[in-house]
């Protein structure tokens, strides 16, 4: 989560809800106080059916510490994965106090549903595993995925930095082979696919057919 106040005194709020689609968030004032906006957000499961069991859930509440504001608006943008809030309020907070109650954080604290770990591999009905990513606001097309001899790399950068965000981010990683070949058998006579969508980058990787296997 990224929170800055802006120069025109609104509040800025960049909140990582990976795999969440853009229309698929929702947001709302508390009507009676009007000092908290409460969030969530549905996410597509590793399969992209919506209905599956395993398909991650979000919620979260973000609010002013002072007393003496009131939230006025809020103009919400999903996109790749990140939710981006400003807020406007009435009153102007005091120097000396914090502006935001926040959680201390930990793997996805909004997740109410799903897992809350920013990776997962499981495996796959042809023997081979499936790789999930979260690289929350990196769209597809500014993810590289490398395999060499021992392992998968992968590198992803949000290019394109909104007008509040501090910078750009940048993810690097990589799968090791041992995690997904059995031995004596080479990572690159594998099959390896890789998409991303809404910030979470998905990477399949299939055993060898037995005539390549043979060939070796």
């Amino acid at each position: 989560m990224e929170i800055k106040i802006l120069q025109n005194d609104n509040l800025y709020v960049r909140v990582d809800l990976p795999s969440v689609p853009d229309n698929g968030v929702r947001h709302r004032v508390d009507a009676v106080r009007q000092k908290v906006v409460f969030f969530s957000g549905e996410a597509l499961s590793d399969d992209g059916d919506e209905d599956k069991k395993d398909a991650r859930e979000y919620a979260g509440t973000v609010g002013l510490g002072c007393d003496c504001c009131e939230i006025t608006g809020v103009d919400a943008k999903m996109k790749d994965g990140v939710l981006r809030m400003t807020r406007s309020k009435s009153g102007r907070y005091n120097a000396d106090e914090t502006p935001w109650n926040l959680s201390e954080v930990e793997d996805h604290p909004f997740v109410v549903k799903g897992r809350k770990h920013s990776y997962t591999s499981e495996a796959t009905s042809d023997g081979g595993r499936l790789f999930s990513l979260d690289l929350p606001g990196v769209c597809s097309d500014d993810i590289l995925v490398l395999p060499n001899e021992n392992e998968v790399k992968f590198y992803g950068e949000n290019k394109e930095v909104y007008e509040h965000d501090e910078s750009c981010r940048i993810f690097m990683g990589a799968v090791n082979h041992s995690r997904v070949c059995a031995p004596g058998v080479p990572l690159l006579s594998h099959n390896i696919a890789w998409d991303a969508e809404f910030g979470v980058l998905k990477v399949r990787i299939s055993p060898p057919s037995s005539n390549n296997i043979n060939s070796e």
